[in-house]
C-alpha cells in the first residue's frame, strides 16, 4: 500500500428504536450539516436498512477524524440518548491507527489495518 494514503474511515452502526427514528434522522441532518465544514473530512453520509443505521465517513488522516469527534461531540451525545451503537470500526494504515487507539479506547472500536489498496 502507498505510504501517501493516510486516509482513516470510521463506521459506526446504530440500533434506533422504532419511536425514535424520525428525531434521529432529523440529527443526521444536523450531523451532516456540522460536518461539511471540515477540511479534512473526505466523505460523510448516512444509510438507513429500516431502524439500521450506517455513518459512512472518511478523512484525510487521523488528526481529521480526531477533529471530527470533537466537533460532533455534543451532537453524538445526543444520538445516544436515542440509539445505540452496536459496532464501531476503524479502517486506515497502521501508523494512523495508532494515533487513534488511545483516543478512542473508551469507544470500544474494532481496528482493521489497510495492508494494500489503492485510492485515487
Amino acid at each position: 500500500m502507498s505510504k501517501q494514503d493516510t486516509c482513516c474511515s470510521i463506521a459506526p452502526y446504530f440500533k434506533v428504536p422504532a419511536q425514535n427514528l424520525v428525531r434521529f434522522k432529523d440529527l443526521c441532518a444536523r450531523f451532516v450539516e456540522t460536518t461539511a465544514q471540515e477540511v479534512k473530512c473526505l466523505y460523510y453520509g448516512f444509510s438507513f436498512d429500516g431502524n439500521q443505521v450506517h455513518c459512512r465517513e472518511g478523512y484525510a488522516d487521523a488528526d481529521g477524524l480526531l477533529a471530527h469527534l470533537d466537533n460532533v461531540g455534543a451532537l453524538l451525545q445526543e444520538a445516544l440518548q436515542l440509539a445505540e451503537i452496536t459496532r464501531l470500526e476503524i479502517h486506515g494504515p497502521a501508523d494512523e491507527l495508532d494515533k487513534l487507539r488511545g483516543p478512542l479506547a473508551e469507544l470500544n472500536p474494532q481496528f482493521f489495518t489497510i495492508e494494500c489498496g489503492f485510492r485515487k
